[in-house]
């Protein structure tokens, strides 16, 4: 067990990784609600909504580190949480031109899904949307 209440955090994509850091807490948004990561947890695996992951660094004391991640999966297990994910971006890295577009691209697509009634199109609009709404705010973090 270790006392000094630190952690490491990993998040990867298929891109590779993302961040890696030592913290002293996490949040993470699982599919059934909020998770609050402190070290010694009991191991847990967790599916995780497209949200803000925030991760307090260990090097400072109010340091917060947010990343934007689409989904995927959190494994904490033995002071090691990792966050395997289809895709991530930390709020320093994103681009909010783009991710305002992808914003905008999002919603024409769902209304011409509505009005077409492609039901399919519309669920991966929706997806889109919440990617782009998702890396918005984590972009207004910086």
């Amino acid at each position: 067990m270790d006392e000094s209440g630190i952690f490491k955090v990993n998040i990867v994509t298929p891109d590779g990784q993302v961040y890696s850091h030592h913290s002293r807490r996490l949040i993470a948004r699982a599919t059934d609600g909020d998770l609050g990561i402190l070290a010694n947890h009991l191991p847990l695996i967790a599916t995780l909504q497209i949200a803000e992951v925030r991760s307090l660094r260990a090097d400072s004391d109010n340091r917060e580190d947010e990343i934007a991640v689409n989904g995927g999966y959190l494994e904490f297990k033995d002071n090691i949480a990792t966050i395997i994910a289809d895709s991530a971006e930390r709020a320093r890295d994103i681009d909010l031109r783009r991710a305002r577009y992808a914003k905008e691209r999002a919603e024409k697509r769902i209304k011409k899904a509505e009005q077409t009634h492609d039901i399919d199109d519309r669920q991966r609009a929706q997806v889109a949307l919440a990617r782009a709404i998702n890396r918005i705010n984590v972009s207004q973090h910086r």
